[in-house]
């Protein structure tokens, strides 16, 4: 994948980097309710697949904040054009392998493209990163819990991947919602790129809502 190297004496952050850098434990996230109720509504009457609709949204929307793009590389930043989701995929034996998605493509060919992506990945059961594993998106989900708060496992020493997990949505007054986890390393992300986040989400849940519409 493209990337560019940050110089760091133009980064506004260095000192946060430099401080975050040391840490034992140097992530931050948090866990916020989004509410799907329209987006929810057009995926069940068009029978589009959940899972890989929402990965669709999270995907995208993480790659419009550029701290999102950036890793940790040799002591220094370099920041992705473009990143891929690696995720979860469940098998038989209740283990499970990874599978590595481009969401850069139109969403009109995106599930038939995952769902075979998704097949060719449980049939080599692979649980490594591949060649270039810091270009990733580590996503996960916990489709049988609606919960509060995540705590999420981490390498040591630490990586620079953001972990994004969402679990089981509920309905509260007429309205649905669904948690939604982001964890990531403190020293290239703060907590307004971590709300910059979120209102990227709630705005490509609006477009696809929107788009899907018009065909309905």
């Amino acid at each position: 994948m493209d990337y560019k190297k940050i110089t760091m004496e133009d980064y506004p952050r260095k000192d946060h980097f430099a401080y975050f850098s040391k840490l034992a434990y140097p992530y931050m996230g948090t866990t916020a309710e989004v509410d799907i109720t329209e987006w929810l509504a057009v995926v069940r009457s068009q029978r589009l697949p959940f899972f890989h609709s929402f990965l669709y949204a999270v995907s995208n929307a993480a790659n419009c904040v550029p701290q999102l793009r950036q890793r940790i590389s040799d002591g220094g930043i370099i920041e992705y054009e473009q990143c891929l989701s690696s995720y979860t995929v469940a098998l038989p034996d209740e283990t499970y392998c990874y599978c590595t998605l481009d969401t850069s493509r139109p969403f009109s060919g995106f599930p038939a493209y995952a769902e075979c992506e998704q097949q060719k990945a449980i049939v080599n059961a692979n649980i490594s990163d591949g060649e270039d594993g810091l270009s990733l998106f580590f996503i996960s989900t916990l489709p049988w819990i609606h919960y509060s708060a995540l705590v999420q496992p981490v390498p040591y020493p630490a990586d620079s991947n953001p972990r994004i997990t969402w679990g089981k949505y509920a309905a509260k007054d007429d309205r649905v919602f669904l948690p939604v986890s982001i964890l990531c390393h403190h020293a290239l992300v703060d907590g307004l790129h971590l709300h910059h986040f979120y209102e990227q989400l709630n705005a490509q849940l609006a477009s696809m809502t929107e788009l899907s519409i018009r065909f309905l």
